[in-house]
């Protein structure tokens, strides 16, 4: 059975603490009197969270982790850090302003940008890039175009005579993909971007579709012209696409004189942004064979043709010139194998009259 036991408090005054309770609750210092109590209560939780959120030790602290040490070391070194990371962003926009300002004072003395700018001249020639094989084509092989057609569009701006640079059967997946990865695309300047067929636009007697499949070999460029490039990437799954549309619709057709000054390992298909910077660099240089090499990319294998042919006659001189050796070298050992084997002279002398005797026998 539980036993309670009673304290009696005795106030300073000598009152107990019932009397005293009886006092302060029929006064009227029982709101502050409350109040009071109120602060305290309140102290006194203040005062225990502070003390639940302090780390511990053992059994009375809880240790901090080795990444949660290191973070506040680097967070430490950060706020340090912040003033001289300030001074050095104010460093290099000085060194920045000063590369500005001496490229300002070189192109007032005639820099190479500016005269290249003045010196260029457009070409009247009209390069088409035909964008109708859109449902050919995988997402891979799209992206691959439109990064062929960024580069033209770059080379195109940079060039001494850029031409006439038209996109046409624009739309479906390469649409969906420039809008996606190049939104920019819309303020592309000195291109014209149709949705329509070229076909539409162009007389068919002023169009020239550019075919590596082509019987015919294009030796100058008529700026009157219309070229247009296929805009297809398949690997080589579609072969003689191009040609085959060319002929069907009775347009004329070529392929860039590639044979006639280069010869190279791989196959002569070249990519879209190739065959457009070869023609601009034509247009330049009005040598085939500077602008194949100059635009041609090193795996190709390219080497000029003469120095193929040289190549190859010098390869079928050797190859004569090790016959011939080897021909010498051979009957110089079967003669010598002759000379080193009298067995076999005698067994062959031996042979010969038996088989005369045998002959020579009347039946």
């Amino acid at each position: 059975m539980p036993v309670f036991i009673f304290y009696h408090f005795m106030w300073e005054d000598g009152e107990d603490f019932q009397t005293q309770r009886h006092h302060i609750m029929s006064s009227e210092k029982l709101p502050a009197f409350i109040e009071t109590c109120n602060v305290e209560r309140k102290q006194d939780l203040s005062e225990d969270q502070e003390e639940s959120q302090k780390p511990r030790l053992g059994n009375e602290f809880e240790p901090i982790s080795k990444r949660q040490m290191k973070k506040l070391i680097k967070q430490k070194q950060w706020e340090e850090q912040r003033e001289l990371r300030k001074q050095k962003r104010k460093e290099k926009r000085k060194r920045k302003q000063l590369e500005r300002q001496c490229q300002l004072e070189s192109n007032s003395d005639g820099n190479d940008k500016k005269r290249i700018r003045r010196d260029v001249v457009h070409s009247t020639l009209r390069l088409i890039i035909d964008c109708s094989f859109d449902s050919l084509m995988v997402l891979k092989d799209i992206k691959k175009l439109h990064k062929q057609i960024q580069r033209c569009y770059a080379e195109n701006r940079r060039a001494l005579h850029p031409v006439q640079f038209y996109l046409t059967s624009h739309g479906g997946q390469l649409k969906k993909n420039m809008d996606e990865n190049d939104k920019g695309w819309v303020n592309w300047k000195d291109i014209h971007i149709k949705p329509d067929h070229y076909r539409e636009f162009v007389k068919k007697e002023d169009l020239v579709y550019l075919t590596s499949d082509s019987p015919n070999v294009l030796k100058e460029l008529d700026e009157s012209k219309a070229y247009v490039i296929g805009g297809l990437v398949d690997h080589n799954h579609h072969k003689g696409l191009t040609y085959k549309q060319a002929s069907d619709h009775g347009i004329d057709h070529a392929q860039l004189p590639l044979g006639n000054f280069v010869k190279m390992n791989s196959r002569k298909v070249l990519a879209i942004n190739h065959v457009f910077e070869i023609i601009l660099e034509y247009l330049e240089t009005r040598d085939w064979q500077e602008a194949f090499f100059t635009v041609l990319p090193q795996r190709k294998g390219a080497v000029a043709t003469d120095k193929a042919c040289e190549s190859s006659s010098h390869d079928k001189e050797s190859a004569r010139v090790e016959g011939r050796l080897d021909s010498d070298s051979s009957e110089e050992e079967n003669s010598r194998n002759e000379l080193d084997s009298p067995h076999e002279e005698e067994k062959q002398d031996k042979e010969n009259s038996t088989e005369s005797t045998v002959n020579s026998i009347p039946h």
